[in-house]
């Protein structure tokens, strides 16, 4: 995610705006990738050397999980409390995916690359979403 794609999508003058924008994109990235782990496990899980039922488990949930954060991004208000919720799952999942790799016996060269590239792109959702968050509460 570049900060030319992230400068593009906060660019309003209304705050909530920036928020729900960053909350929908989250969730096409997360529904998306959920997808695309419940409907291609098999071949994922041998690239990324994760079992394919773990892999559809996981896709599954990313799936639920995305239509969530979909949801709050597409009220005018998103929940305070909700969207805090959001960016501690996001901050959890960032933290869990790299533990992760420590934990993880042999991970494959691609799982190498990917484990911390999508951690670092949910790490950052959740900082702009924090951001956009304290910007509409008017806090500091």
């Amino acid at each position: 995610m570049s900060a030319t794609l992230l400068g593009s999508i906060a660019r309003t003058t209304v705050p909530q705006t920036a928020l729900r924008r960053f909350l929908a994109l989250d969730a096409v990235v997360t529904a998306g990738n959920g997808l695309a782990y419940a409907a291609f496990s098999v071949p994922l899980g041998r690239l990324l050397g994760v079992g394919h039922a773990t892999l559809l488990e996981l896709g599954l949930f990313l799936t639920l999980y995305g239509s969530g954060v979909g949801w709050l991004a597409a009220r005018r208000r998103p929940p305070v409390p909700a969207v805090r919720c959001v960016i501690a799952a996001n901050c959890a999942w960032a933290v869990l995916s790299l533990v992760s790799l420590f934990l993880w016996n042999a991970p494959t060269a691609a799982a190498l690359v990917w484990i911390p590239a999508q951690a670092l792109t949910v790490a950052a959702f959740a900082l702009c979403q924090q951001l956009a968050l304290r910007s509409a509460s008017g806090t500091q």
